[in-house]
């Protein structure tokens, strides 16, 4: 598990504006209702970001992630992924999420991620440059998200995981040389579950397709050192909020 109920995201390292967000139900293409939060900025900038949760699906964390992200003029939707499973309940600590991450398949995934683009495009953001921001297992599913024909502008991913072969269609670093978006992975160093040998597969994979990557690791820092709460790591936490955001700018200018 990445975050626990007391966990909340770090602050954006930049003059934040004003931003509003709320829940919201969204609808995938086989009519599976599922829960989204969405976060929008008083002030737009012309970028938008799905953002994908760690295994406990949406909960508070991603919540206040979107409206930091919204507070920076990104507008930003988190999505849940167990709709087709545990419906629209709470996925506080009590959740035993488990058993849904077993059940989740890429293919209704990338479904509940179209109805989430289509949420976007049909709001005030509009078709501005989208990019899939995850964590943990989100991470690797934002990658994965770069071997399908999505659109996206760019992924960004937060102790992606690579030894899980989903729908037995191969891990992530079975899969690196698919990916067709630019991608920008951030990483503990000491992070027992990803082993450094792996995060420099993942580079060098990605090096070999020619494109474009950002592959960052924080010397010391453990799995899910984004967190308010880890003042130790509060240095890596703004760097990584300032690659992230400069990812998004310089992709999103390129696309304008």
């Amino acid at each position: 598990m990445c975050y626990d109920d007391n966990a909340r995201p770090p602050l954006p390292p930049v003059d934040g504006g004003s931003a509003h967000g709320e829940d919201i139900v969204l609808t995938a293409a086989d009519g599976t209702r599922f829960a989204a939060y969405s976060a929008y900025p008083d002030k737009p900038l012309g970028a938008q970001v799905i953002i994908y949760p760690d295994v406990r699906g949406l909960h508070q964390f991603y919540k206040e992630l979107a409206l930091r992200f919204a507070e920076t003029g990104i507008q930003a939707v988190a999505i849940d992924y167990f709709g087709r499973t545990a419906g629209l309940t709470a996925r506080d600590d009590s959740f035993e999420y488990m058993p849904h991450v077993q059940q989740l398949h890429l293919e209704t995934f990338f479904s509940d991620v179209k109805a989430a683009q289509e949420y976007l495009h049909s709001s005030q953001g509009g078709n501005a440059p989208t990019f899939a921001v995850g964590f943990c297992l989100g991470g690797t599913l934002s990658m994965l998200s770069g071997t399908q024909d999505l659109g996206f502008t760019g992924l960004v991913g937060f102790y992606a995981g690579m030894s899980r072969n989903m729908d037995g269609q191969g891990t992530l670093l079975d899969r690196a040389g698919e990916i067709k978006y630019p991608v920008l992975g951030l990483f503990g160093g000491s992070d027992q579950g990803i082993p450094n040998d792996q995060v420099q597969a993942l580079d060098q994979k990605l090096a070999d397709t020619g494109i474009e990557h950002e592959i960052i690791s924080y010397p010391g820092a453990p799995h899910s050192f984004f967190d308010r709460r880890s003042t130790e790591f509060a240095e890596a936490s703004t760097d990584a909020w300032n690659r992230v955001l400069r990812f998004i700018t310089a992709h999103s200018n390129r696309q304008a």
